[in-house]
């Protein structure tokens, strides 16, 4: 019988934290590499729902998390083509989180990964 190390690790997280460990932990899983300030910005996007992409880039750059509009429209490019986010329209895009991610935004959120590693013989 095999012996399995087992680490059992509780916390309790803010809203914003919680949602960006589901998207952080999402992206590792799925080999896809965000810098902070674009955890950031998914993680906000998350909380916020579905919104016009144009006052979304100014609300992120009004916010300092970027330097400029056009930055956060490169971010949300990248995590478009990374199945991330989904934008749809022509003039006024909007944008939310893909529902795929199943990211909890709402009520009370309790998380439970469990991951395992075989050890090679």
């Amino acid at each position: 019988m095999a012996v399995v190390n087992q680490v059992d690790k509780k916390a309790k997280l803010d809203k914003f934290s919680i949602v960006q460990f589901q998207i952080l932990t999402h992206c590792f899983l799925t080999g896809i590499v965000l810098s902070p300030a674009e955890l950031t910005c998914l993680s906000m996007l998350a909380l916020d729902g579905e919104q016009e992409l144009n006052s979304f880039c100014q609300k992120m750059h009004a916010l300092s998390i970027f330097k400029s509009s056009q930055t956060v429209r490169n971010t949300i490019s990248k995590a478009e083509k990374n199945l991330l986010v989904i934008k749809e329209g022509k003039s006024k895009k909007r944008i939310w989180v893909n529902p795929d991610m199943k990211v909890q935004t709402e009520g009370n959120i309790f998380l439970d990964y469990k991951f395992l590693a075989i050890a090679s013989a």
